[in-house]
């Protein structure tokens, strides 16, 4: 069976991170797995793609991702693959456009369970027609099943929930890099994620300056789109000196190691792998109590009213004082996370491939 993974970019999110991870399994499975870009430019998850031998092929490096040329592009492709999975909106919307000329079998993930689009009523029509092309589409969540049928208002029979997994055991035994700790003596609250309107780093920066800076310090680890407008809240709030921008990196596992406690403040989500891959260190997890983060969070890690940076300052200074309620939640986060491993949600995908491919 020939698969093209066809997404935006990638650069770091959620959906660069599960191609990165998902494409040499299925290759090691015995599947042929291609990668199509609309924006090539080189970066940590397509160097680790690559090293893995997969091909990767590109519209471009830079520039809009919503060229419709693009469309007239992905005709080459897709009668060259037995299945097209698509991923973020752009390779979604051309894959269906270009479905109408050429006889495809297409498969999407709806990596969120909201989106800004869906609150445009004009859009509305194209998205339901643009659905309506796919064979299948995935969501990461139950919650993001019943969002997506919701929104979209009718008998939705080929929409289905496979759950984002990571590589737990890569997360588990990691080595710690405590070498970015300036002060041994200081807690550190990390969070891994891109700077883009759907992450509220905003909030985890204005908690900062309730916490002392003697005992605290807060790492931010990704980039994007927001980067100089939360460089300059942490500015504004006076906290400058203990946020760190620590940039993209390739050495996610060992920072999140060596923090102590891993926050995941967003706006919303789909399955965040940030929050599985937080849990899977074995430290607390901390998230905002909004769709996508409740259902993995509850009941093993700690959720705080969305947007209330005094809150969250609050659970963290309960956690920092309470050895035996920090190892508590530290354990019931590992068992969670060992809930959604990456082999679980191989078989999975390859199980939706199998049904629309007969």
């Amino acid at each position: 069976m020939k698969i093209l993974q066809v997404i935006t970019s990638m650069h770091i999110g959620g959906a660069e991170k599960l191609v990165t991870e998902i494409t040499p399994l299925l290759k090691d499975r015995g599947y042929q797995v291609d990668v199509l870009l609309f924006d090539g430019t080189c970066t940590s998850f397509k160097l680790a793609l690559q090293k893995k031998g997969i091909r990767i092929f590109e519209f471009s490096k830079g520039g809009s991702v919503y060229n419709p040329l693009y469309i007239l592009k992905l005709f080459s492709f897709l009668r060259k693959y037995d299945i097209i999975h698509t991923h973020n909106t752009a390779p979604q919307l051309f894959a269906a456009l270009g479905s109408v000329v050429c006889s495809v079998v297409l498969v999407t993930t709806e990596h969120t369970t909201s989106n800004r689009r869906r609150g445009w009523r004009w859009y509305k029509p194209i998205d339901r027609w643009m659905y309506n092309q796919y064979d299948t589409v995935i969501t990461i969540s139950d919650k993001a099943e019943e969002n997506l049928k919701k929104y979209l208002g009718y008998c939705c029979t080929h929409i289905c929930t496979v759950y984002n997994g990571v590589n737990i055991s890569h997360f588990k035994e990691a080595e710690p890099d405590n070498s970015l700790r300036r002060n041994a003596d200081k807690k550190v609250i990390v969070m891994v994620a891109g700077f883009r309107y759907q992450k509220d780093q905003d909030t985890l920066i204005r908690t900062m300056k309730y916490l002392s800076k003697e005992q605290y310090e807060l790492w931010l680890v990704g980039d994007g789109e927001r980067r100089e407008l939360l460089e300059q809240l942490a500015s504004e709030e006076k906290v400058e000196d203990i946020v760190r921008f620590l940039g993209v990196r390739s050495d996610v596992p060992n920072i999140l190691k060596a923090a102590d406690v891993v926050v995941m403040s967003s706006h919303f989500e789909g399955l965040s792998l940030s929050s599985i891959e937080g849990m899977a260190v074995g430290k607390p997890f901390i998230a905002s109590d909004v769709d996508g983060l409740h259902e993995i969070t509850v009941g093993a890690g700690v959720l705080f009213p969305h947007g209330d940076s005094e809150r969250l300052a609050e659970e963290i200074e309960k956690l920092m004082q309470n050895p035996d309620y920090y190892k508590e939640v530290a354990d019931k986060c590992l068992e969670r996370a060992s809930k959604y491993d990456i082999k679980v949600m191989v078989e999975q995908y390859i199980s939706v491939y199998n049904a629309v491919s007969k």
